[in-house]
């Protein structure tokens, strides 16, 4: 899952995005709304946990040009603000769920899990294709009973994949999904983690389940 995190005080944003990171997470990270609007036009996420009371335009004001924008991206608010009418209004505007500070980073990381299987209405982060079994809380991955060792960038692109099983997704996408908005790498870095992949997902098996559609992307599928 790929997650933006978007609150103005440095050492609050660097915590959660570190516990993020750390709980498997890809995460993008911002000070302001000007930058939120920019990573959000360019990349897509899972869920975004955004601070209401960013300098400049507030949180409520990005949420409402998301919505304006036909962005349905799951939000998370993060705010001091704790009042009934506080709440109602960052509802009001478009959010799926408001915490107030301070919080518990473990209940955090459980809210965020909740969005995701809202959106997906998967609720045990379960996901299948054929025999290929991709648990999310776990971060396993099982092919025809087998166990099947990932690294954090593969199980990442293979979620990617699963989660948007039947449809093909261009490089790019994979790409801007993936990794952080800055990153500047090799032009066929995604051709090579796909070639790994395949090594472990298909190899040994009769049938292939990633696909390379030319010209346009890969996809995988029974």
């Amino acid at each position: 899952m790929r997650l933006l995190v978007v609150e103005d005080d440095r050492d609050m944003n660097s915590v959660v995005s570190r516990h993020l990171v750390s709980s498997g997470y890809d995460v993008d990270s911002c000070l302001d709304a000007g930058a939120a609007r920019q990573l959000l036009q360019s990349s897509c996420y899972d869920v975004i946990v955004l601070d209401i009371m960013l300098s400049g335009e507030s949180g409520l004001d990005v949420v409402r040009w998301m919505r304006g924008n036909r962005n349905n991206t799951p939000v998370l608010f993060l705010t001091a603000l704790d009042s009934v009418e506080d709440r109602i209004s960052g509802l009001d505007a478009g959010a799926d769920d408001y915490m107030t500070k301070p919080f518990s980073l473990e209940e955090l990381s459980a809210r965020i899990r909740a969005l995701s299987r809202r959106v997906t209405q998967n609720r045990d982060n379960l996901y299948h294709v054929a025999d290929l079994t991709l648990d999310i809380m776990k971060r396993s991955v099982c092919r025809g009973g087998r166990e099947i060792e990932l690294s954090q960038r593969e199980f990442a692109i293979l979620e990617y994949l699963v989660r948007n099983a039947g449809i093909v997704l261009s490089r790019e996408q994979i790409e801007h999904y993936i990794w952080n908005y800055d990153y500047i790498g090799n032009s066929n870095i995604v051709e090579v983690y796909i070639s790994g992949l395949r090594k472990k997902i298909d190899a040994d098996f009769e049938h292939k389940l990633i696909h390379t559609i030319r010209s346009v992307g890969y996809t995988i599928k029974e």
